[in-house]
């Protein structure tokens, strides 16, 4: 290989905050202690991933979240642009958002305290403005979030914690015979079923010996759920269509100097199977940070590939029933893609980033490709569509700035 090997998933920020977030403290009740030493740097990594730069508003107001938007190619330039809106979160990262409603959108992410610690946070956006909901378990540090009602809310970090409209509630992960099991992402089902994805892992330093690991909660349990061997590797996320219809995708590691792959593996009520994705070009790279369905059926798969050069370009990659296809991507350095989602109105939408390198695409069905969509002025952690509506919300880390906290909204 003649370009740089990647980092798992190419997150190097994503590698030291799973790999250094332990809690040194943890607890159930809502109020967070002080964080040690060790984890303060994982979170100050993570949220490095951006040099911040929150566009300042008053609470309740919005204004465009950038000057000069990217139109989309036509005919999508029609959208935009997007809005910042002002959250009571001054430094730290959002890294999750989900919402029932125009007026129950929530998110969660960090605050940092000083130099010296730090907390995990929820947010609730009532329709005009963002409020602290509630402070979430200490040692949480939340990567995922779903919301299925007002009073069934999952969060999904170093562990797991459900909102029953009033408190949080901590849930500790089944044992895994790999080690201990971190959750990246986690989905709930029509059915009520949820479902967490990530790694299980024996050494915390070395996440290339990592292993795949899905859990499903029983209703009163997490139970874990035995895997296909594919050798090491992690699951970044997860999508439950239906009970008997789970996807959950990532990344394989391959041993030193070999090539890392994107991972799907896919649930059909009895086992898991590992699906036959496009092969990669030689001396590529990639993998899955994220993954979505449609209305009409088909799975979305997003992520980034880096070639034997080293350059870095977005990957994404479409299940329609019988076959992994890979749609064109444009040409966008840095353009790892962490997100996906659809509106209401079935355009798909895809958000990321790096740095101070903002990346937003929508699906141009009808020329079979990816565009450059509208700049939502930060470095996008997640995106999600409001039900029922065409709107989007992203939310993550402003492109400019220290580390500050950036929640964008985009009425369509």
């Amino acid at each position: 290989m003649t370009g740089p090997r990647p980092t798992p998933r190419g997150e190097e920020e994503s590698r030291a905050v799973l790999t250094q977030r332990t809690p040194t403290t943890q607890t159930t009740g809502r109020k967070a202690k002080g964080l040690r030493w060790p984890v303060l740097t994982a979170v100050l990594t993570a949220g490095a991933i951006a040099s911040g730069g929150l566009l300042t508003a008053d609470i309740g107001a919005d204004r465009p979240a950038s000057t000069a938007p990217v139109a989309a190619a036509a005919p999508l330039a029609a959208d935009g642009p997007w809005r910042a809106t002002a959250v009571p979160v001054k430094k730290g990262d959002l890294t999750a958002v989900d919402g029932l409603d125009a007026a129950n959108v929530w998110a969660v992410g960090y605050r940092l305290i000083g130099l010296s610690g730090g907390e995990p946070v929820a947010l609730r956006w009532n329709g005009t403005s963002w409020r602290e909901e509630s402070k979430l378990p200490t040692g949480l540090w939340p990567q995922a979030l779903s919301v299925r009602s007002a009073n069934d809310i999952w969060a999904a970090g170093a562990q797991t914690a459900h909102w029953n409209g009033t408190s949080w509630t901590h849930h500790t992960l089944a044992a895994d015979p790999a080690g201990q099991v971190t959750p990246d992402a986690l989905d709930t089902a029509p059915d009520g079923s949820v479902w967490v994805a990530g790694r299980a892992i024996t050494s915390p330093g070395s996440i290339k010996v990592a292993a795949p690991a899905v859990q499903r909660w029983n209703g009163t349990a997490w139970q874990r759920q035995p895997l296909p061997d594919v050798g090491a590797g992690e699951l970044s996320a997860v999508k439950a269509v239906a009970a008997d219809n789970v996807w959950a995708v990532g990344a394989s590691f391959a041993p030193e100097g070999g090539k890392q792959s994107a991972l799907a593996l896919h649930w059909n009520g009895s086992s898991w199977k590992r699906a036959t994705l496009p092969a990669a070009r030689a001396g590529e790279h990639r993998w899955f940070n994220g993954v979505t369905a449609t209305r009409s059926g088909e799975i979305w798969a997003v992520g980034a590939t880096v070639a034997a050069d080293g350059t870095e370009r977005p990957y994404t990659a479409r299940w329609d029933g019988r076959t992994w296809t890979e749609p064109k991507t444009p040409a966008v350095a840095d353009g790892r893609l962490r997100s996906v989602t659809e509106t209401s109105d079935g355009a798909l939408w895809a958000g990321g980033g790096k740095g101070a390198a903002s990346l937003l695409l929508r699906w141009d069905a009808a020329n079979r490709r990816w565009e450059k969509a509208a700049d939502p002025g930060l470095t996008v952690r997640s995106i999600t569509s409001v039900p029922g509506s065409r709107t989007l919300w992203t939310v993550g880390v402003a492109t400019s700035g220290d580390m500050l906290p950036t929640a964008a909204r985009l009425p369509r």
